[in-house]
């Protein structure tokens, strides 16, 4: 299942970049056929995280139960940072505070996920 979690967040910083970059060039409808696609992509990882989430209920180690529970925390944070960019750039306002949560949580799920846990 780690697998699964890793490669649907790759795709899903992927299909992000790809909006990006479509909404600057100006293709408003094309960007938002790949949110939507993205949007899909949320739910599959969502679903693989808390699988993952699971597999930590089942053997309740203190420092990793919070961790992973810290982790999943800021991967729900980071998810709803990278929506909150996209409409934000669809509406042509500032997303700098939205960028530096971007960085702030995605160091926590990258530092957490392949530092700390061991799944």
């Amino acid at each position: 299942m780690t697998h699964m979690h890793i490669t649907s967040w790759v795709l899903g910083f992927i299909l992000f970049i790809v909006v990006i970059a479509l909404q600057n060039q100006g293709k408003a409808k094309p960007a938002k056929i790949v949110q939507m696609i993205l949007r899909l992509d949320y739910l599959f990882i969502l679903y693989t995280g808390g699988d993952l989430l699971g597999g930590y209920f089942a053997s309740i180690q203190m420092p990793l139960f919070a961790e992973a529970i810290t982790k999943a925390i800021a991967g729900i944070w980071l998810i709803a940072v990278m929506e909150m960019i996209l409409v934000k750039k669809a509406k042509a306002k500032p997303a700098k505070a939205g960028w530096i949560q971007f960085v702030i949580a995605l160091i926590i799920v990258l530092v957490l996920g392949f530092i700390r846990l061991p799944m």
